[in-house]
C-alpha cells in the first residue's frame, strides 16, 4: 500500500482540505494518508482555534488514516524549520512515499528550479543582507532566487522549503504538488467552486473575529461546524489571556537573558522590554514592537518562544537530531495498519499512551532524554492553550496526559 504524507496546521480543518484529499485519493487509489500536523500552537505565533485533538479528528472522518503532531519545537518556526520538521518526521517513519502539498504553482520543475536557486544563494550578501536589515524571510528567499520572481505566496515558500528539506536530508520523499483548493492565503472572501464553499482557513477564522459564523462555517464540514459552533458559546480561544503570563515574564526577566531566545536578536529585547512597561494588552505589546523590520509573524512567535521558553541553543540542538517521536493523536482501520507497519520500520518511538514514555515522575525530576525534553515542549504548548482557551482551562492544561489517541472505526 503507498502511503502519502501531508504536513499541515487545519486551523480550522476545511472544504479545501477534503477535495485536497479527494484528489490524492484520485491519484492514489487505495493510498493511506499520514498528517504531520501543528500542535496547540501554529506557525504564526498563536494558538489553534480548535485544539488538536478535534482537528485531528476531524481530519480523520474526512479521509486521513493517521494524523501524528507535529513536535512544537518545528511547528511554531518560520517556514524552513516547519517544513524541515515535517519532512524529517514523515521520513523516519519509514513507511512514507509520496508528499504532497498544495501551492498556488504546481509546477514541479519551476519550485525545483527555485529551491536549487535558494540553496546556491543562500549565503550569498543579498540573502544575508536582507535579513539583517529585517525584511522577510519571504522577500529575502525571493532575492536570493531571482529578484523578478514573487514567491511570496505562504503556500509557495512552503512548497519551496519542502524541496530544499527533502535535498538537504537525502530523505527519499516524492514531492506532489496539488492545486490549491481554496481561496489565496490573504483573501478575505469566501468564495465556491460549484456547490462548496471554500476559503483559505485565515479567512474562515477572520469571519469568526468579525462574527460572520454563517458564511465562516459554510467552508468547513458540518462536524468541523460543530465544533466550531460549540466553541463559539464559550468564545474562541484568545492570545490576551496570556498577556499577563507574558507581562510576568518580561518584567522579571534581565536583557541578559532574553538575548538567548529563539528570535531575539538586533536588540529587540529592549524594545519587546519597553513596550511591556506601558502596553495593555498582548495586542499592544506586538503591535509596539512591529515594523517593517519586526514582521508581525516573526514577533508573534518572538513572544510566545519567551513564554515557553525556547532558547537559540535548545532549539539549536533540536534542529540537529529532528524530530524523536512520533505522537499519534488520531487513526482509523488503515491507520491502525500504518502503525504497525512504522513500528516495524521506524527508529523513533511511537507515543500513544503518553505516561510510558514520559512520566510524570520523570518531570518531577528533570532527567529527561532529548526525545522527553522535545516532547516538554508540546505539554507547555498544550499548558497555554488551556490558558488561552474559552473557558480557561478547558481542555485542561494537563490534557496530553488524559486525553488518549482517537480512533475512529472505518
Amino acid at each position: 500500500m503507498k502511503t502519502v504524507g501531508i504536513i499541515a496546521e487545519y486551523n480550522p480543518f476545511h472544504n479545501g482540505h477534503c477535495l485536497q484529499i479527494q484528489e490524492i485519493r484520485r491519484r492514489f487509489p487505495g493510498t493511506g494518508i499520514v498528517v504531520a500536523m501543528s500542535g496547540s500552537f501554529t506557525q504564526r505565533g498563536t494558538v489553534a482555534i480548535l485544539d488538536k485533538w478535534q482537528r485531528a479528528e476531524a481530519a480523520v472522518r474526512h479521509g486521513v488514516s493517521l494524523v501524528l503532531e507535529l513536535p512544537t519545537v518545528f511547528s511554531t518556526r518560520s517556514a524552513q524549520y516547519f517544513a524541515e520538521g515535517g519532512v524529517r518526521l514523515l521520513d523516519r517513519l519509514g513507511v512514507v512515499d509520496v508528499i504532497a502539498f498544495g501551492a498556488e504553482c504546481e509546477n514541479l520543475k519551476s519550485l525545483a528550479r527555485l529551491a536549487d536557486k535558494i540553496d546556491a544563494n543562500q549565503q550569498s550578501i543579498s540573502m544575508k543582507n536582507g535579513l539583517q536589515i529585517g525584511g522577510s524571510y519571504a522577500a529575502a528567499i525571493t532575492e536570493a532566487a531571482d529578484p523578478d520572481a514573487d514567491i511570496r505566496q505562504p503556500n509557495v515558500i512552503l512548497a519551496v522549503e519542502y524541496l530544499r528539506a527533502i535535498q538537504r536530508f537525502h530523505v527519499s520523499l516524492s514531492p506532489t504538488p496539488l492545486p490549491r483548493f481554496s481561496a489565496g492565503h490573504h483573501d478575505s472572501d469566501i468564495p465556491s467552486v460549484g456547490d462548496c464553499p471554500i476559503a483559505s482557513a485565515s479567512a474562515i477564522r477572520a469571519a469568526l473575529a468579525r462574527g460572520n459564523e454563517h458564511s465562516a462555517l459554510c467552508a468547513v464540514p458540518k462536524d468541523v461546524a460543530t465544533m466550531l459552533s460549540n466553541a463559539h458559546a464559550h468564545g474562541y480561544t484568545d492570545m490576551e489571556h496570556l498577556f499577563r503570563p507574558l507581562l510576568a515574564k518580561l518584567l522579571n526577566t534581565s536583557p541578559e537573558y532574553l538575548r538567548s531566545i529563539l528570535g531575539v536578536n538586533e536588540g529587540i529585547e529592549h524594545r519587546v522590554r519597553r513596550a511591556a512597561l506601558s502596553a495593555r494588552s498582548y495586542a499592544e505589546i506586538i503591535e509596539a514592537v512591529h515594523s517593517k523590520r519586526y514582521p508581525l509573524a516573526r514577533i508573534r512567535r518572538l513572544l510566545m518562544h519567551i513564554l515557553f521558553p525556547l532558547t537559540k541553543e535548545t532549539a539549536n540542538r533540536f534542529d540537529e537530531t529532528g524530530p524523536l517521536y512520533a505522537r499519534v493523536l488520531a487513526f482509523n482501520d488503515k491507520g491502525r495498519r500504518i502503525l504497525r507497519n512504522i513500528r516495524g520500520q521506524t527508529k523513533i518511538p511511537v507515543v500513544t499512551k503518553l505516561s510510558r514514555f514520559l512520566p510524570a515522575q520523570a518531570l518531577d525530576t528533570g532527567q529527561l532524554s532529548s526525545a522527553q525534553e522535545m516532547l516538554v515542549f508540546d505539554l507547555k504548548a498544550t499548558a497555554l492553550a488551556s490558558l488561552a482557551s474559552n473557558p480557561v482551562g478547558h481542555p485542561p492544561v494537563n490534557a496530553d496526559y488524559l486525553i488518549s489517541p482517537i480512533y475512529l472505526p472505518k
